[in-house]
């Protein structure tokens, strides 16, 4: 018996065949849309670094929250540029923060939005930092408190979702024991288990005025070189209580966001990094691509690899072009 001549192609004939049998599916309802907001009000200045990406005063970020639930985006997360800034970085825990106005605000106007807090320091520091200082080396278990107390203050205000961005050991289960300890039981973290000491970040710096004053971040961030330590990172998390893990940055990074998804079954989020978002938008601007292609099979592509969950600066637009399809 002769063996068949397989033709793969039939199965790529036609867009309805394609469609047919498509692997993977990419809608708004996987992202997550990243707010900037600074104090004041009727603000909205774009960031010259992310093209399209704006800081905003709280009202402002609820009228885009709104245009991104219409949309289809069924989260925003909210990241903070305070009035002030001192050693322990105590403007992060501050309910008069633009942080806390703005969840207040977003799940006044649209409480079916879901709201993603970032709970950090280095906004909020002098040094810039993601913890406590002990003379230049990172205090991590003094940082613990700190960061428990600010992710109860946005769950106060209102946030759905916590999501530590710090790095520091043991601050899910900080986090855990401080929301439940104060009837928040409810509320969810997301906890970046998984984030990178990338260079990928630059533009995010300008945008939330975050940079370290001296040093880096190597000594608490993820070695690039290291996949099997993603490992061990999620499930240290995930014994703390975490209830969905993330990979930061996205890009680089989708062998690590496959081995998570093999090996985990919390849902599992990307960061697609202000590098990343920048990169194309530098490129588009030239006329070297075609940025609507080019973003969305790169979006895929994180779907693909494992992803339930997009964090992307590119969720806005993105989402109006699939509902051109």
């Amino acid at each position: 018996m002769t063996t068949p001549f397989i033709r793969p192609r039939r199965l790529r004939v036609s867009a309805g065949v394609r469609t047919l049998v498509r692997e993977t599916e990419l809608s708004a309802a996987d992202f997550v849309f990243p707010l900037f907001v600074v104090p004041g009000t009727g603000i909205k200045e774009e960031i010259a670094s992310l093209p399209g990406i704006y800081h905003l005063s709280p009202d402002m970020a609820v009228k885009l929250a709104k245009e991104a639930y219409e949309a289809g985006i069924p989260a925003v997360i909210v990241f903070g540029l305070p009035e002030y800034k001192d050693e322990q970085g105590s403007s992060a825990w501050d309910a008069a923060s633009p942080v806390q106005e703005t969840i207040r605000q977003i799940k006044a106007a649209l409480p079916e939005l879901v709201v993603v807090s970032d709970v950090c320091l280095c906004q909020y520091t002098s040094h810039g930092h993601c913890g406590m200082l002990n003379g230049e080396k990172i205090d991590n278990d003094s940082t613990l408190p700190l960061l428990a107390q600010t992710a109860l203050s946005h769950a106060e205000a209102g946030a759905d979702i916590v999501a530590p961005s710090d790095m520091m050991d043991g601050r899910v289960l900080a986090i855990r024991e401080k929301l439940d300890a104060h009837g928040f039981q409810d509320v969810s973290i997301m906890s970046y288990s998984v984030k990178y000491a990338s260079a990928y970040y630059g533009p995010f710096r300008e945008a939330a005025d975050s940079a370290p004053q001296f040093g880096d971040r190597r000594s608490y961030q993820m070695d690039p070189a290291n996949a099997r330590e993603a490992i061990r990172e999620a499930a240290l998390d995930v014994a703390e209580g975490a209830d969905m893990l993330m990979v930061k940055p996205a890009l680089a990074y989708l062998d690590v966001v496959r081995q998570i998804r093999d090996n985990f079954d919390l849902p599992l989020a990307v960061y697609n990094v202000s590098g990343e978002y920048a990169m194309v938008k530098a490129a588009a601007a030239n006329g070297w691509i075609d940025e609507k292609r080019i973003v969305l099979e790169t979006l895929l592509g994180m779907k693909r690899a494992g992803a339930d969950i997009i964090i992307t600066y590119h969720a806005l637009e993105a989402a109006r072009w699939l509902q051109e399809q």
